[in-house]
C-alpha cells in the first residue's frame, strides 16, 4: 500500500475498496500511515464523502479495532443514547441515571467537546474526582452495581475511533456525514447492546444544519445499527437555539442536577424525558410511548433518578455531594451581567456563536490535548418569544477575567435577536422519529 496513492484517488473523488479501506485505516492504527497523512484522507472524505460500501468497510475496520464489551451476563435489557452534539445539550448526565430507573443497563461511552460543541465527558470531569477513564472491567462493574456508566472510550474500545476523533476536531473535518455516521456508530456498536436512540441534531449549533442532511445522517445510523442486531431509532431534534440555559462545562452539570430533581428548563425536561421513552421502547421494558414517557416523569420527579446520579458520580471516584451542594463545581472568578440594550421581542439565540465564544474563553480546545477552563461560559435569561425592555437581564457570562467576560458579554448580545415584531418560528423541539420502519414527522 502506498498512502498517498489512496489519498490521491479520494481527492479526485474516486472509491476504494474494501481491503484499501481496511489497510490504509489499519496502517494508520499500526502507525504505517502518519497525522499528516490521515489529515489530508479525511479532508478529501470531507468534501467527497463515502459511498456505501466504503462506509461499512470503515465502520467494520473501526470496530474490529479493538474489544467488543460482553453484557451477556447482565439481569436487565440495555440501551445507550448519543447526540451529534450541540450547544448546551446536557440531556446524556440525566437520560443514563433516567434510564437506569426504568430498568435498563446503560453503558455510556461518550466523548469530549468537538469544535464549537461541549462534550460530555468534560462536563463530567467538572465533578471533582470523577473518572472517565474507567478499564473495560471497571466498567462493567459499575454498570452492574449502579445500573449506569458513563465513560469516555476504553483503551480497548475502538481505538481507532479515538485517534481519528482527536485529529477531525484539530482538522476542521468534524462536519463530514460519513466520519460523524462511523465515529458514533463504532462506539455503540462495541457496546454490545440491544437497542440505540440517537439525537440527530439540526439548525444553525449543528454540525449538519439542513434537515436534509440530518435525516440523512439518522437514517445512515440506524441503518447501521439494525444491520449489527441493534434495534435503533433516532430524534432529529432543534439546534437553531441552545438548549436549556447554561452553556459551559461545570454550568451545565449544575442544571442537569435541577433536572434530576424535578426542575431545569422545560425543554431540557421535555427532550430527556422523550428520549428516556424512546430508550425504554427500542429495549422493550415499556409496552408504549405514553406508558414509558409517564413512567420517566415519575422516575424524574420522585428523585430516584437523582440519587442514582449521585451513586454512579461515588463509584466513579467523584465527589457526589455536588448533589446536593453544587458551589462545589468549579465557579468562574467573574461573573458579568449583560443586558438588553433595546426593547422587543426575542427572536432568535444563535447557537454557534455562544458555542465558539466559549472556545474562545478557554471552555473548549482549539487543538489536541488543551487543558480546558472548566468554570467558564454562559448562564442564559431568556427564551425566544420573550418580550424585553432596555436594562432586562439576558443572561450571565462566567470568565476568568474582566477583558474576557467584557468580549464575551458582547457576544452574547450578539447571539441574542431582538426585534420589534412578535412572530417568532423556531423548529420544533422533536421534528421527526427515523427508525427500521422509515421517516415520521412528528
Amino acid at each position: 500500500m502506498i498512502p498517498a496513492r489512496l489519498i490521491e484517488r479520494k481527492r479526485g473523488g474516486g472509491t476504494l475498496d474494501a481491503p484499501e479501506i481496511e489497510r490504509f485505516f489499519g496502517g494508520y492504527l499500526a502507525g504505517e500511515v502518519t497525522d499528516y497523512q490521515m489529515s489530508a484522507f479525511l479532508m478529501a472524505v470531507y468534501f467527497h464523502g463515502l459511498e456505501r460500501d466504503e462506509l461499512a468497510a470503515l465502520l467494520r475496520v473501526m470496530i474490529r479495532s479493538g474489544a467488543t464489551l460482553d453484557l451477556s451476563g447482565l439481569p436487565i435489557p440495555s440501551a445507550d443514547k448519543h447526540s451529534t452534539g450541540g450547544i448546551g445539550d446536557k440531556v446524556s448526565l440525566v437520560l443514563a441515571p433516567l434510564a437506569a430507573e426504568l430498568g435498563l443497563g446503560v453503558p455510556m461511552m461518550s466523548g469530549r467537546g468537538l469544535a464549537h460543541t461541549g462534550g460530555t465527558l468534560d462536563k463530567l470531569e467538572s465533578i471533582p474526582g470523577f473518572r472517565t477513564d474507567l478499564s473495560l472491567s471497571r466498567m462493567q462493574e459499575v454498570l452492574r452495581s449502579v445500573g449506569c456508566v458513563m465513560t469516555g472510550q476504553t483503551a480497548e474500545i475502538a481505538p481507532l475511533d479515538r485517534r481519528l476523533y482527536d485529529l477531525r476536531n484539530a482538522t476542521g473535518t468534524v462536519a463530514s456525514l460519513p466520519l460523524i455516521a462511523t465515529s458514533i456508530m463504532s462506539k455503540k456498536l462495541a457496546e454490545g447492546i440491544q437497542g440505540l436512540v440517537l439525537d440527530v441534531k439540526v439548525g444553525a449549533g449543528a454540525f449538519l444544519p439542513e434537515e436534509d442532511d440530518a435525516l440523512e445522517l439518522a437514517e445512515t445510523m440506524v441503518e447501521m445499527g439494525e444491520t449489527y442486531g441493534v434495534r435503533t431509532n433516532a430524534l432529529l431534534t432543534a439546534m437553531d437555539r441552545p438548549l436549556g440555559g447554561a452553556i459551559g462545562n461545570a454550568l451545565e452539570v449544575r442544571e442537569a442536577i435541577e433536572c434530576l430533581g424535578g426542575a431545569g428548563p422545560d425543554d431540557l425536561r421535555e427532550l430527556t424525558l422523550c428520549q428516556a421513552a424512546e430508550m425504554a421502547i427500542v429495549s422493550g421494558v415499556r409496552p408504549s410511548p405514553s406508558a414509558a414517557r409517564a413512567a420517566a416523569a415519575e422516575a424524574l420527579d420522585g428523585g430516584g433518578a437523582l440519587d442514582r446520579f449521585a451513586s454512579m458520580v461515588e463509584a466513579q471516584g467523584g465527589d457526589a455531594g455536588v448533589v446536593g451542594h453544587p458551589e462545589r463545581l468549579p465557579r468562574a472568578p467573574v461573573v458579568l451581567e449583560c443586558a438588553a440594550e433595546r426593547a422587543g421581542v426575542v427572536a432568535g439565540i444563535a447557537p454557534r456563536t455562544l458555542g465558539w465564544t466559549v472556545v474562545e474563553m478557554g471552555g473548549g480546545r482549539r487543538a489536541v490535548g488543551d487543558p480546558i477552563d472548566l468554570s467558564v461560559g454562559f448562564v442564559l435569561h431568556v427564551v425566544l418569544g420573550q418580550h424585553v425592555e432596555p436594562g432586562d437581564l439576558i443572561g450571565e457570562v462566567h470568565a476568568a477575567d474582566s477583558d474576557s467576560a467584557a468580549c464575551a458579554c458582547g457576544a452574547l448580545r450578539d447571539s441574542v435577536e431582538i426585534n420589534t415584531g412578535s412572530s417568532v418560528s423556531p423548529r420544533p423541539l422533536i421534528s421527526h422519529r427515523v427508525s427500521a420502519v422509515g421517516v415520521e414527522r412528528l
